[in-house]
């Protein structure tokens, strides 16, 4: 067969490798770190170190497979796999640490060893994985290690499926017959693949191709040709994925799951679930906590002129909805006069607004007036990065205005965001202006990664706080 090899064959292999060479590599960097922070003379490494040597190697046995270490990489980018990596030791690292401070093991233990040891094995690690990537992608490059495609299907679903296909030779498919139910396709050509006849030929076409997979792109309405097709290929030992018909719809972070034992599509889901959470949750205490450190004088500096420049509490607290629509207080500078409203309406700041303080002015157009709400990060009602939280009277007026706009509420509010670094801050006095920055807000849900966060923080420092749109 095309592509034939030992990489294609027994993939298991290579499963099996990983899962015994990955816990290899971490030993073996813990003793280059040692050799580097102190000498070959200095070997063998004293018996202090081996129970944390030991404890690593249980946690890469137990937190890699939740970072999908060891599923099937085929189809995946390289900066996916290489974010895998980086994430699955990480966490590895700080389970180390955690438990040499436990345990008070911390001054038997070189320091500088660590940092060695932590960079090697991020080193290793990605240099064995990306070697076997490179391995198969020069394969690939040469025609090998190719899985042979059939799609079924030539509609819109059909084409897309070809273009991705298209775009990702690193993926290691090839297309290598198109069938389809429509007598006016068959003889046409679709993005270089023909139409070859209609889904009565597939099983035998299969078989004398030595296909490896088929890829249903059927219409959701097309139960019953998929029912037949899957009759027809029942003595072929063929791989057969359903592509489901789904991009008609809105989705929102869509993926497949399983309920009760069922496969399911989730057509909008959150990101935060699973090891998803755990991150994003270290990623805020740890960078809430050290920001509050560096910002506690300028809070009080803050705080004394608020007291100073106007009557009033220094702090003004606000109901908003939070992560799942449910209400929250959020913390924020009081930039405005004491002044009383009507119950139920929220009047946003404009250009020129008489409630606005001279000094609320200034906090407001650099942000300062926010910084309390690193307290709501460290209660864990607010994240660092995410959408900012609106007045729970602006949502009940947009939510029935803009398609998909309580969908925000999939993640945790932050303190600034995809659509604040993007220019979308203040003044929101058009439907165009909200529904701009829900777009913004919706796209970091789906896009949702720790690399993510961290750019936007990136952005944050240099582009986000100061803004002539905050009045």
């Amino acid at each position: 067969m095309f592509g034939k090899s030992v990489f294609k064959g027994y993939s298991g292999f290579i499963n099996i490798f990983s899962r015994i060479f990955d816990p290899f590599v971490v030993v073996l960097a813990a003793i280059a770190a040692y050799v580097a922070r102190f000498s070959f003379d200095d070997m063998p490494m004293p018996a202090n170190y081996h129970p944390l040597i030991l404890f690593s190697v249980l946690c890469v046995v137990i937190v890699f497979p939740v970072f999908n270490m060891y599923n099937s990489w085929r189809g995946q980018s390289l900066a996916r796999q290489t974010r895998a990596i980086i994430l699955a030791w990480l966490t590895v690292i700080l389970f180390m640490i955690v438990i040499l401070f436990g345990l008070k093991m911390s001054a038997d233990i070189s320091r500088l060893w660590l940092a060695w040891w932590m960079g090697l094995g991020l080193v290793f690690l990605l240099v064995f994985r990306l070697s076997i990537f490179g391995y198969l992608k020069y394969r690939r490059s040469r025609g090998r290690n190719f899985r042979q495609i059939v799609i079924i299907g030539a509609g819109e679903l059909g084409e897309k499926l070809i273009a991705q296909t298209h775009a990702s030779p690193w993926a290691g498919f090839k297309i290598t017959g198109m069938f389809d139910d429509d007598e006016k396709r068959h003889g046409l050509t679709l993005l270089g693949h023909k139409i070859l006849g209609d889904l009565s030929l597939v099983a035998t076409y299969v078989e004398r191709h030595e296909i490896d997979e088929v890829w249903i792109a059927l219409p959701l309405r097309a139960e019953q040709r998929v029912k037949d097709l899957l009759y027809s290929l029942r003595h072929q030992t063929v791989n057969i994925k359903l592509i489901p018909d789904i991009f008609g719809f809105s989705l929102l972070n869509h993926s497949m799951t399983e309920v009760v034992g069922l496969p399911a599509v989730n057509l909008s889901d959150t990101p935060m679930g699973g090891s998803n959470s755990l991150i994003k949750a270290i990623e805020d205490r740890l960078l809430g906590l050290l920001i509050c450190i560096l910002i506690t004088p300028l809070i009080l500096l803050i705080s004394v002129a608020i007291k100073m420049t106007s009557k009033g509490p220094v702090i003004f607290k606000q109901k908003r909805h939070g992560w799942d629509g449910r209400i929250i207080k959020i913390y924020k500078f009081r930039t405005m006069k004491m002044h009383s409203g009507f119950d139920g309406e929220i009047t946003q700041a404009c250009k020129g607004d008489s409630r606005v303080t001279p000094l609320g002015l200034f906090l407001r157009r650099t942000s300062l007036d926010e910084l309390p709400q690193f307290l709501n990060v460290l209660q864990g009602r607010m994240s660092i990065v995410g959408p900012r939280p609106h007045a729970v009277e602006h949502n009940e007026q947009y939510k029935d205005q803009v398609n998909q706009y309580m969908l925000r509420h999939m993640v945790k509010p932050g303190i600034t965001g995809w659509a604040q670094v993007n220019g979308l801050r203040g003044e929101t006095d058009t439907l165009d202006k909200m529904k701009n920055r829900v777009e913004y807000d919706l796209f970091y849900i789906e896009n949702w990664s720790l690399w993510f966060d961290l750019k936007i923080i990136f952005l944050t420092i240099f582009k986000g706080f100061i803004n002539k749109n905050a009045y």
